[in-house]
């Protein structure tokens, strides 16, 4: 039991490192933003959907809804954080447009988890009916969020070129979902073993159209490359 639980931790912490790297692959976006003075072509929508996703995986790893994930709290903690500074770079550049509807889906998101909150601890009065609840609302959430690197997956096919996939990425996203995938297996989650399952899959499909793809990739070509980029770098949000 012992040997079982230093295992689920050590995998747990490398999956922390792992999905920390992930969180932080949108900061060059930031930092051009930032020296722009101006949002430009990105889009706020991806970074807005990330606060929900880690709110929820949060409230998921608290001891009185999933007992014994602290490494689910540890990362998605830190992720809330740092796509909340995103959402704000993003409101601080943005016109009063974007900026309106930044405030709209904050509130939305607010306003929803506060009632998820609510039935949760109110309704339900054990573990195993906490997590099971919130359990299969992150995984229906993850599920939805994969539509981004369906998104970019498509395109690769479409345009017979991987520059828009970047290879370390796709590889990065692959290892947090074995990562997890393993964590969820050491003491049985289903919660966090499906969207990581499926991250995992994700990430094998993409690494093989990278491999289909590689030798008829043009590098040098920028036609259309504002309509084709990936604002959030194509991260996958399967991370427990």
């Amino acid at each position: 039991m012992t040997d079982a639980h230093t295992a689920r931790t050590i995998v747990g912490i490398v999956g922390n490192v792992i999905s920390f790297g992930l969180f932080c692959a949108p900061i060059p976006t930031m930092l051009k933003i930032w020296k722009m003075k101006s949002v430009s072509e990105f889009k706020p929508d991806p970074y807005v959907a990330t606060v929900l996703n880690c709110m929820m995986w949060t409230f998921y790893g608290l001891p009185f809804v999933q007992p014994d994930s602290l490494l689910v709290i540890t990362i998605n903690g830190t992720g809330l954080f740092m796509e909340l500074v995103y959402v704000t770079i993003f409101f601080v550049f943005a016109n009063s447009q974007v900026r309106k509807k930044i405030t709209i889906a904050m509130v939305i998101e607010v306003i929803f988890m506060a009632l998820v909150i609510f039935c949760t601890l109110y309704f339900l009065h054990t573990t195993k009916q906490r997590s099971m609840l919130i359990g299969i609302m992150c995984i229906v959430f993850n599920v939805i969020m994969y539509a981004s690197p369906l998104t970019v997956m498509k395109l690769v096919i479409k345009t017979k070129s991987v520059k828009y996939m970047p290879f370390f990425l796709s590889l990065a996203n692959l290892m947090n979902g074995v990562v997890w995938v393993i964590y969820a297996c050491l003491k049985f989650d289903p919660y966090i073993l499906i969207p990581n399952g499926l991250g995992s899959l994700s990430g094998i499909i993409q690494l093989i159209l990278y491999i289909t793809y590689y030798k008829t990739t043009n590098w040098n070509d920028e036609d259309g490359d504002k309509e084709k980029r990936n604002p959030n770098g194509g991260i996958e949000l399967g991370q427990a």
